[in-house]
């Protein structure tokens, strides 16, 4: 009996050791390779086509760095996400890159924490890092996700830390409103600002999106020098071709975001219903057009629940739904749209908003954050689009949209295209670039 209870309490010391086992045969097993954390390849957003354009940018700058891709999507290869990335994104890659499957993503899924969501995410994107690094350890860990838990597991494992935040997990209007006691869907409350900034400030580099983010994520994980801000990549070029004439019989409104809660497409449908119901006898009836892109169970009954939505509002006649579109289709409706809606509060960035603005559809977005600070500005004194925060408002700027000359509209549109130059992928390689380079060559030198 002794010797079971010497073998139990010597059980912890043991397990350490085998985890630092572990740990020290994947550091000397380290290759020369960047390993995007990335778990969803298939969600369409933003954040997939920063994935994409920051392989493509290593790849064209190191071509000696193998690019690896952890992801949960089992039936992704090497090929499937090359042609992905062309196809739905219009990014071509200068080759597929490598992936390494992971089998543990549920640990980060929303469905398995029904209480302390962020705080059960948070942990088990740790537990899941651990699996992509035991699997591969590359010299570089780039996390394009936003699971900076993992990044103290990647210094373990003895790799640079560089991410591309799209937006701070827990924000200092988080922290206020949990304050005052205010609930929201991204709120939780037990989320620790201390913890947070712990784990954040050990990237070495961190690329941010906006100018809001930039703020946030100063303040919550210090030392600013790593920080740079480096503008999502927004197909500018290749949305303005699209000549800004557009047909007013029927016009259109596009509403490009995945079909998650924060998106708010709830809202803009009862917008959409008030503007309807208050436009003008002698004015046509304008079209709104979802387009967005379905994660899991839960998006697939948010979509079906605006879709009963519309019939409730009595506009089920004036709304389309896509899903999961192609992007020479997405092309073609902002082609055809005159105005551009986009209802998150505190959008990061707000990538479809560019889009909308470089297609020629005028933008309706919401007034914080990155559409009101970075995106939605005056150019040359001339306005570009409208910010809105209440469903009033939001029905308000669609029927002065509609109701706009001809002449009006196209000030305006020519203006909102001018700005979305600013945001072009172009400039995203470039600036990205400016600032992976000086990681990437200490290590190499």
């Amino acid at each position: 009996m002794a010797m079971v209870w010497a073998l139990i309490s010597a059980l912890p010391a043991l397990i350490i050791l085998q985890l630092v086992s572990i740990v020290m045969g994947c550091w000397w097993r380290r290759k020369s390779a960047v390993g995007f954390f990335h778990p969803y390849t298939n969600d369409g957003g933003g954040g997939e086509r920063v994935l994409w354009c920051a392989v493509k940018a290593i790849q064209e700058d190191t071509p000696h760095l193998h690019c690896i891709i952890y992801t949960g999507d089992h039936g992704a290869s090497p090929e499937i996400l090359m042609a992905r990335a062309l196809n739905r994104f219009g990014v071509k890659l200068v080759c597929p890159p490598k992936v390494v499957h992971l089998y543990n993503r549920k640990w980060i899924e929303e469905t398995t924490y029904p209480r302390f969501t962020m705080i059960g995410q948070s942990f088990g994107s740790v537990y899941l890092s651990w699996e992509a690094l035991c699997k591969f350890t590359p010299h570089y860990y780039f996390d394009t996700s936003g699971y900076a838990f993992t990044y103290p597991v990647a210094l373990i494992f003895g790799c640079k830390v560089i991410c591309y935040t799209h937006y701070p997990t827990i924000s200092l209007d988080m922290l206020s409103r949990v304050r005052g006691r205010s609930s929201m869907y991204n709120n939780d409350a037990l989320i620790s600002q201390r913890m947070y900034g712990i784990v954040g400030s050990c990237a070495h580099l961190a690329m941010v999106n906006s100018s809001w983010t930039k703020s946030h994520i100063e303040k919550l994980w210090g030392n600013p020098g790593r920080i740079k801000r480096v503008y999502p990549p927004c197909d500018t070029s290749g949305l303005q071709v699209l000549p800004l004439e557009r047909q007013t019989e029927n016009p259109s409104i596009i509403s490009v975001a995945q079909f998650r809660p924060e998106k708010a497409h709830a809202l803009q449908l009862e917008a959409f219903s008030i503007a309807v119901k208050n436009l003008d006898v002698d004015l046509p009836k304008p079209k709104l057009l979802f387009v967005g892109s379905c994660r899991n169970k839960a998006d697939e009954e948010r979509l079906q629940n605006l879709k009963d939505q519309a019939i409730e509002l009595k506009v089920a006649d004036y709304v389309e739904f896509y899903k999961n579109l192609m992007y020479r289709d997405l092309m073609r409706l902002l082609g055809s749209s005159v105005a551009g809606i986009h209802s998150m509060t505190d959008e990061h960035f707000g990538i479809s908003v560019v889009e909308y603005m470089a297609a020629g559809a005028i933008p309706i977005a919401h007034n914080s954050a990155g559409p009101k600070m970075d995106i939605v500005l005056e150019e040359d004194g001339q306005q570009t689009g409208f910010l809105a925060q209440t469903v009033e408002e939001f029905a308000d700027a669609i029927l002065k949209i509609i109701r706009m000359s001809e002449l009006e509209r196209l000030k305006v549109a020519a203006a909102a295209r001018k700005r979305a130059d600013r945001f072009s992928e172009q400039k995203f390689y470039d600036d990205f670039k400016a600032a992976v380079r000086p990681i990437l060559g200490y290590m190499n030198a």
